[in-house]
Order: C-alpha cells, then structure tokens, then sequence
C-alpha cells in the first residue's frame, strides 16, 4: 500500500456526503512545495493548468507557491484572476473577438494558435499595455499513448508547425508555447525539446520567453527533478528567455479521491453493483481512454473472492466504470473510495440524465478535520437549461 492510500484508508468515509469528491489539502501542499523547489532551483515559473484543476477554494494555498495560472478560455482565465492571483496566461484554439476582449483584460500572457488569428487581432492586442503575446507551435513530435489526448498527433488543430510559418508571421510576438506531453516523466519533455529547438529554435532570437506547457508529471515518486532543473536552466541561458511550465496533473496528484455509496446490487450473468455515482456524469475518462479507476481495498476481477461490475445510475447503457473483486460482498449502502480524481475528473462532471454532481470537500489528512465546500442539486441541473 503506497502512501497515499494508506493516508485515505484514514478518511471516515461516512462523514460525508455521497458522491463526494474529498481534497486533501496537506496533499496538495506537498505537491506545491516541491513545485516551488522546482521553480526556486530552474527559475521557471510554474503555473496551474486550471483545465485540470479548477477548485477555486483552493486559491490561497496555491497563490503562496505558485506563479500564478494558465487558461484555456474566458471563463478559466476570470477564475485565475478572481481566485488564484499570480500571472494569468490564456491560450485557446481559436478567438472570438468579444472572447478576446474579455481575454485580454484578464491576461497577462495571451497565446494565439496560428498567425492567422494573431493578425486578426494584432491591433486590437497593440492597443493593450503590458501585455504579451505569442504563437502555440506543433513541434510534429509525439509522445503520447492515446490518440485523443495526443496534441501532436496527424491532422491536430492545436498548434502551427513549421511549415505554416512564414516570415513576419511572429513580428509583435514575445514567445512561443508548444505542449505534447500528458502525465509524462522527464525523457519525453528532453525528445519534446529537442525536435522545438531542431524546427523552432532559430526563431527564438528576439523571443522574451518559452512556454513548454504541462502534461509534467513532476510530484510523481521516480520523477527526474533534477534533469528537468538542468534542463531548463540550459535552455533559458541559451536563448536569455523566462521559461514557463503548466503542470496541471502535478499539483492535484494522488491529492483526492472519490466517496460513492452502493444503491443496489443484482445478478445478470454475474453480480453487479449500481453505485450513486457515474462513469458517464463523475469520471468519463473510464470511457473515453484506457483507464481504470482504482478503488481502495479492491482487486482486479477475481483477485479477490468477490467480483463485481460497478455501474452508475445513468440510463446510458456503456454507464460501467468496471469490473472489481472484494473481499467480502458489497452491501447497500457500503462506501466505496475511487483513488485519484482531483484532477481532470471534478472539471469534467456533467448532469447528463439529472445524475446529481458530487459535492466537493476539504479534507486535511494530518488534523482530520473535513470540511464541506459545495453541495449540489436541482437548481444546479436547471442553470444549465431553458
């Protein structure tokens, strides 16, 4: 049993609401901590990805390490000034002028995905003050597993390759961003880094900073800190650039899990088990890649005497999260804990079928003292409607 699931076996579920998503905030400081290292020793500066990590509530502790947050919208990029302060930067595939307005208000640093949309809008940008602006390049290098998370893969919308650059194209424009890892260790960003530099490093003469986006899976046990401060240190003394990383993973890592509650169990084929929560609603990414949420004190199918499949309360008939063994039968109304799912999972909740959100809570793991931060309910489903 790693250190984290020894720290949430600690967690009486019971205190809680269900479903429930739990952070705990000595977690997340831990993680905080060593990304401040990481910034102090590099002189990168760090910033949250909110795409990953959105929890508002969270702000003030991570203000105290971090440089500040990246968006991906208007929406993002209010949250970041609102709750988060630091640096906002904000990249979006594509600009609507009255999204750029506001954008740009809120921005510090304000990232454009192809020429085209920077001279669109070069002179409204010039028009702003202490402002900067730069390109999302495609280095056409992938490491990533799974097509659908893969930004470098053929045909992707999400940034210029070389090719589609032509001069003048970056005239006005103080640095450039590419991003292709996801929960990546350090080798990937060094191959990344290497294909930018063989395709883009000339470019960055004249260039004020580098953006080498997130997808850094830094506060993982094994990752290589020191190679990626060696790294960016060489990088930023080469071309005298401020280097930028947006690790969104990385600050919410093994951070929080999920509470779910057993509704009722039947037999079709083999036993089941519908949960209060969802794959579809709570954690699509079950269903959208290969991945399988863990749970704490179950097994694989039939590793444990008993196996179950675990399914939600969704009408969608795929609504599965899997197949898991126990080793006592699951009774209704026995709580069940899903490893991992501060991240990517609580900022891609939906109310598809009215399937109620999972309330959000502050749990900390040294006092444990919990703290509910958020309820959910039908008003909630209807503010999204009309």
């Amino acid at each position: 049993m790693d250190r984290w699931t020894e720290r949430f076996s600690r967690l009486d579920a019971r205190r809680l609401p269900s479903p429930c998503f739990v952070v705990d905030e000595a977690s997340i400081e831990e993680n905080l901590k060593l990304l401040r290292k990481v910034q102090d020793a590099s002189g990168a500066k760090v910033l949250l990805a909110l795409k990953a990590f959105s929890m508002w509530s969270m702000g003030p502790l991570v203000v105290k390490y971090l440089s500040g947050t990246c968006a991906s919208g208007v929406h993002e990029a209010k949250l970041g000034r609102e709750y988060f302060g630091g640096e906002v930067h904000t990249y979006s595939a594509a600009y609507s002028e009255a999204d750029l307005k506001e954008v740009l208000k809120l921005s510090d640093h304000v990232v454009f995905n192809t020429p085209a949309q920077w001279k669109r809008y070069k002179n409204l940008c010039e028009k702003e003050k202490n402002k900067h602006f730069g390109l999302r390049v495609n280095p056409e290098h992938s490491e990533g597993h799974t097509a659908l998370y893969d930004p470098a893969a053929p045909f992707s919308r999400l940034g210029t390759p070389r090719a589609e650059i032509k001069p003048g194209d970056l005239d006005g424009l103080s640095g450039l961003h590419f991003h292709t890892l996801c929960e990546h260790d350090f080798p990937p960003l060094e191959r990344t880094l290497a294909a930018f530099e063989a395709g883009f490093g000339a470019l960055m003469k004249g260039m004020e900073w580098a953006n080498f986006g997130g997808g850094h899976h830094i506060t993982r046990p094994g990752y290589q800190v020191d190679s990626l401060v060696s790294l960016v240190k060489a990088f930023s003394d080469k071309y005298r650039v401020q280097v930028y990383l947006e690790p969104g993973e990385a600050i919410a890592y093994r951070s929080g899990v999920l509470v779910a509650e057993v509704l009722d169990l039947m037999h079709n084929g083999m036993p089941i088990a519908i949960l209060d929560t969802s794959a579809t609603c709570h954690m699509p990414d079950t269903l959208e890649m290969p991945y399988r949420a863990q749970i704490i004190g179950a097994g694989e199918a039939g590793a444990q005497a008993h196996t179950y499949r675990l399914g939600g309360q969704s009408c969608l008939a795929g609504d599965v999260i899997g197949d898991y063994s126990f080793a006592q039968p699951l009774r209704i109304g026995q709580r069940l804990v899903f490893e991992d799912m501060a991240y990517y999972s609580m900022v891609k909740t939906t109310t598809f079928n009215g399937v109620r959100l999972p309330s959000i809570a502050i749990w900390n793991s040294k006092s444990d003292a919990i703290k509910v931060v958020r309820d959910f309910g039908y008003e909630d489903f209807k503010g999204r409607l009309s």
